[in-house]
């Protein structure tokens, strides 16, 4: 990553492999007219960008972090991913670098660090838009692929603890290197938790002193795999696991020196510590989102199957923002819906134009828009 700073004055980070793929806005006097507008830049809002492209639709796209990558990048741009499809395994943010790159050819335009805050219809049918900044557009479509919405992780409530937030507290990893020797303290019941703490006990470049897991209660919300290779390291004494919660800590100089865990049986003992870190999931905040005027079931955008619509004509959700019955919340299921969504859009951009699915391998069309050649076969 490195940081950039464009017309605006506005700070932005862009990822050093892919930073020729980033548009990133320049000034703009009046609203900017497009044809779609996406909301969240994770990999779904990315791959809704390649397949408006494919359909010769350019995108706009606006995301509340100052990168691109959303929850994979912020969260854990390193930990493995292993269901994209004919990818055996990839980080987060090669996930993230590789999606930039494959929609380089489409000149998206990115705007970073700034929410949507007004959404309305106006009388020719196009949408105004307008972002926290002041970024104004008017659209004919609108995408939103913003995960689970402004996502906050659940703090730990300790009183005191907040002062060592980023420097001894963390609720994200963003570099592992910067663990590397360090005494950690692990505390939750979740993937996160347990893979950060397998992670960090395994030999290699981020292993730590020593891993302590803190959880509440002896069951886990993680994968069976993950608890049984937790539960073998205990018993070679590789690592720790206590039951209880954290209640309060301890602190010398200014420095955060131990976390007092209070157990099941009432008992409060001290654990000594470098670093602390907390993985109680993510609290999803829908934000602006939720005074669209869009039907909404547990925090999420209700959608159809056939062309994941919301109850707003033009507008669209893909991703882990929306629901239906069977959602599954995987990427490779905002993949899918993202084609959809584009075909089902391409009506209010083209309406007098008839869409033809057509295929990468073999479309001459498509080979020109991707900027390839058209192969000859014998």
């Amino acid at each position: 990553m490195r940081l950039a700073r464009r017309a605006s004055g506005e700070e932005i980070m862009e990822p050093q492999l892919n930073q020729e793929v980033i548009n990133t806005a320049q000034a703009h006097d009046g609203p900017i007219e497009t044809d779609a507008v996406i909301v969240g830049a994770g990999p779904v809002g990315l791959f809704q960008v390649f397949e408006l492209g494919l359909l010769e639709i350019k995108a706009h796209v606006i995301d509340s972090l100052a990168h691109p990558g959303g929850q994979c990048v912020e969260l854990y741009p390193d930990k493995p991913i292993y269901d994209i499809p004919a990818v055996p395994v990839c980080t987060g943010q090669e996930l993230t670098d590789s999606l930039l790159k494959q929609i380089e050819p489409f000149g998206a335009t990115f705007h970073f660090g700034q929410e949507v805050t007004v959404v309305d219809r106006q009388d020719d049918g196009r949408f105004y838009v307008e972002t926290s900044r002041g970024t104004r557009f008017l659209t004919k479509t609108i995408f939103i692929a913003a995960g689970v919405g402004a996502f906050q992780p659940r703090l730990l409530k300790v009183e005191g603890l907040d002062r060592f937030h980023e420097s001894q507290l963390h609720y994200r990893v963003k570099n592992p290197a910067d663990f590397a020797g360090k005494n950690l303290v692990i505390v939750g019941g979740g993937d996160s938790a347990l893979d950060w703490a397998l992670n960090f006990v395994k030999d290699g470049p981020h292993k730590a002193e020593s891993v302590i897991l803190v959880h509440r209660r002896d069951g886990f919300k993680a994968a069976p795999a993950s608890v049984a290779r937790m539960k073998e390291l205990c018993e070679a004494y590789e690592m720790q696991f206590i039951v209880g919660q954290v209640t309060g800590h301890e602190e010398k100089n200014g420095k955060l020196t131990g976390a007092k865990v209070t157990g099941a049986d009432g008992v409060t003992r001290v654990v000594p510590l470098d670093v602390l870190m907390v993985f109680f999931g993510l609290s999803p905040k829908l934000g602006p989102i939720a005074e669209w005027g869009l039907d909404i079931e547990r925090k999420q955008l209700k959608v159809d199957t056939e062309k994941f619509s919301t109850s707003v004509p033009g507008i669209f959700a893909v991703g882990d923002i929306n629901i239906y019955p069977g959602k599954k919340k995987l990427i490779l299921s905002g993949f899918h819906e993202c084609a959809l969504a584009a075909f089902a859009a391409a009506p209010f951009i083209f309406p007098d134009k008839k869409i033809h699915l057509q295929y990468t391998t073999t479309s001459p069309k498509l080979h020109k828009v991707l900027g390839v050649e058209t192969p000859v076969f014998d």
